[in-house]
């Protein structure tokens, strides 16, 4: 390549860099989030298109299978893109993230099937390439774990017996492998396909214990670990854009996962050897099991006299596709005079920001969206809250209840405010499978049915009122 040539490529490549920091920088806040992510796709085109046009030795024919690779592959993520549910949208993020980890796995496990036989790995390209190949191999299954258990087929399929010890002997087995592995006077193929293996085998036996509920941060840890593989396939090949975009999202992962066991009162090495949040059995409640029912037109009246409204949305609400309805009863109470605010909770849902996700697809103004803590303040001068199919993150057992599995998670403390009413289907437990000791509150009714319905039912029952 002449030196003109590296000069176009270089400059491409930092042009490409800069636009991926300010579109990260613009998805930090929904009203710039769209624009964001369209700075950073055109950064993604500008270096997939330097890396193609940019003569490339030895590149001979394999512009057609480029070619073919992008074709295909941009018809399905367009296809996916359009047709796929709000309320899918945790699976699409937790496959597409697998698929990322994939790529790294084969681009470092095709890199070693091409080395010299009599080639040693220890040395900086040798431990990257195996590096890549452990984390993005983990990434993969991982991911696909998640995907299932998402969609409800995996969900508590697969009991594995001591989980923490099975990881833990299969993580530092891997480790210590590696090691040995670098340490060969020569490549032994062997050993590479027993990483590989142990490795897939890993990311199935990480998520396995992990409960339904607590998705959420192991997406977001999945998501890092993609992008440190990502950034290790870019080592491999000395792609400066590849390496500066898995460390932004390796990075952005990792404090998102940090913040997220903050929130869950958890500890990340917990996460790492698959003892966090295990799905555990029904917890019990002292509370005298009396449940309160609500009638649509009693609670039109509380809302439509109340000074304030908190909502709180959950993944109830993105099953009932809810989400529009919502904010039409917000803006309909607005008109009324009501003061709207909404409470989200970090781990609400089954993805990082699946909340703010579906109430900014409604429009809702995200000044009106409160985080844990600022919502908990406003509770005691809250009229009414209305929870929207959320049950953990509201769940008084967190804070009561020794024995249950959530004991000593931050919650929203909704029992602080005036009134609670509560949208579900049934008494069904939620995702961690305990039973919600909210439901037995003595200001807590019960609103059942589906939630858009019922949502639709109160606004037409506040305009009679």
């Amino acid at each position: 390549m002449t030196n003109d040539w590296q000069t176009i490529k270089d400059l491409g490549y930092l042009i490409s860099i800069v636009l991926f920091i300010i579109g990260l920088k613009r998805l930090s806040h929904p009203e710039t989030a769209k624009k964001g992510n369209l700075i950073a796709a055109a950064g993604m085109g500008l270096a997939i298109l330097i890396a193609l046009f940019i003569p490339m030795e030895g590149a001979n024919n394999n512009y057609l299978w480029i070619a073919a690779g992008i074709v295909v592959g941009a018809v399905i993520g367009l296809v996916a893109a359009k047709k796929v549910l709000m309320t899918k949208m945790p699976e699409m993020v937790s496959l597409f993230n697998g698929l990322g980890g994939a790529c790294s796995m084969l681009i470092a496990f095709v890199e070693l099937y091409n080395m010299d036989a009599n080639a040693s790995l220890a040395s900086g390209q040798g431990v990257t390439t195996l590096f890549a190949l452990f984390i993005g191999s983990i990434s993969f299954t991982g991911s696909i774990v998640a995907w299932g258990k998402l969609d409800g087929f995996l969900r508590d399929s697969l009991v594995l017996p001591a989980p923490q010890i099975i990881n833990l002997v299969l993580l530092v087995g891997i480790l210590a492998l590696n090691v040995y592995v670098a340490f060969l006077p020569s490549l032994d193929f062997s050993f590479i396909i027993a990483l590989l293996v142990l490795s897939l085998i890993y990311g199935v036996t990480f998520v396995t214990p992990i409960g339904g509920g607590d998705m959420p941060v192991v997406i977001s840890l999945l998501n890092s670990f993609t992008g440190l593989g990502a950034a290790g396939a870019g080592l491999i090949y000395g792609n400066m854009v590849m390496v500066t975009g898995g460390i932004l999202v390796g990075a952005s992962g990792t404090i998102l996962t940090v913040l997220m066991c903050q929130a869950m009162n958890r500890s990340l090495l917990n996460v790492v050897i698959g003892g966090f949040g295990a799905a555990g059995t029904a917890s019990g409640t002292s509370r005298e099991q009396v449940v309160k029912e609500a009638a649509a037109n009693d609670l039109a009246i509380q809302l439509k006299y109340a000074q304030r409204v908190m909502i709180v949305p959950g993944y109830g609400m993105a099953v009932a596709q809810a989400q529009h309805s919502v904010h039409e009863l917000e803006k309909f109470l607005e008109s009324e005079g009501v003061e709207v605010k909404y409470a989200i909770h970090p781990v609400a849902g089954r993805m990082p920001g699946h909340m703010n996700v579906l109430l900014a697809e409604a429009d809702v103004d995200y000044p009106k969206l409160m985080e844990l803590e600022d919502a908990n303040k406003e509770m005691e001068q809250t009229d009414m809250v209305l929870v929207i199919g959320a049950n953990d993150v509201v769940n008084p057992a967190a804070k009561e209840d020794s024995s249950s599995p959530i004991f000593g998670m931050p919650i929203l403390d909704v029992e602080n405010a005036k009134a609670v009413t509560v949208l579900k289907r049934s008494m069904s437990a939620g995702y961690a499978g305990i039973q919600n000791q909210l439901f037995f509150g003595e200001r807590t009714k019960m609103l059942f049915g589906d939630a858009k319905s019922s949502i639709n039912k109160l606004i037409e029952e506040v305009g009679t009122v």
